[in-house]
């Protein structure tokens, strides 16, 4: 009689022990390593032409220069030094559309003054890139024949429009111009010079202009208007032209009549 087996105990389960808890970290370390790898590997071979698109999509956020164009559809980038000229261009534009209204409504100003006085005929004004020009044309309504001495016409003229002047910052040229034939004075020059004092004189002792903002310079006949031929045409010649100068940057007064046109549009 063969002796009885003896059975043998269930085996208990495996005890999980408290520091074996690593071993879950170190395997998503591990499957996070495998997937850079697996990145890195497909970075190897790139396409060009995708990254081109990526790197110039991501630059438009960032600014960075690129050199040459792409699809908009993609993301186009302005280089920074683009993009800070045209924001220039713009403001310079902005100041100079005020700067042109400024000096129209200085205009203005004085076109009412001589209306209503019943001398605008008498002056012409012109707004350029040096500012507003006022032009006192005709030696026989302002000044006595071959002579710096202003005509009490003259004075009425300087009393409406210097006032206009005074109460802004802007300088003032005055401009002496005579035409291109001889005269009782010795020289051209020395007749357009004195006339352009007389002028400035009567602004700064009469009407009050501060001396520092205002200069007189003869041009004799250098800078004629026109031929310079029929005595209609030496009439235009003999003037004086009193100048307020914009005080914008050489770029804004570029600008004016360009931005005089638009205003001129906008009415």
């Amino acid at each position: 009689m063969s002796p009885r087996r003896r059975r043998r105990p269930p085996r208990r389960p495996a005890e999980f022990h408290v520091d074996e808890r690593w071993a879950v970290s170190y395997m998503d370390m591990i499957t996070v390593l495998f997937c850079l790898f697996v990145v890195l590997f497909a970075m190897s071979t790139v396409d060009q032409n995708k990254f081109e698109k990526l790197r110039n999509s991501l630059a438009t956020g960032f600014g960075t220069t690129v050199t040459q164009k792409i699809d908009t559809a993609m993301g186009t980038v302005v280089p920074p030094a683009q993009a800070n000229k045209e924001a220039q261009g713009f403001a310079n534009l902005d100041l100079a559309l005020k700067e042109a209204a400024r000096l129209t409504a200085l205009e203005k100003q004085m076109n009412q003054k001589l209306t209503a006085l019943g001398i605008a005929p008498d002056v012409q004004f012109q707004i350029d890139q040096r500012g507003l020009t006022v032009k006192l044309v005709g030696s026989q309504t302002f000044f006595q024949p071959d002579s710096p001495d202003l005509t009490p016409r003259a004075d009425k003229v300087l009393d409406a429009v210097t006032p206009a002047i005074v109460p802004t910052t802007l300088e003032v040229s005055v401009e002496g111009h005579t035409a291109n034939i001889p005269t009782a004075y010795p020289t051209g020059w020395e007749l357009s010079s004195s006339r352009a004092t007389n002028v400035l004189r009567h602004m700064v002792e009469n009407d009050a202009l501060p001396p520092h903002r205002i200069g007189a310079t003869g041009y004799g006949s250098a800078r004629p208007v026109n031929a310079d031929h029929t005595e209609a045409e030496h009439e235009q010649n003999r003037r004086v032209d009193i100048v307020v100068l914009s005080d914008q940057p050489e770029a804004v007064r570029a600008l004016i009549p360009e931005a005089l046109k638009a205003l001129v549009g906008q009415k």
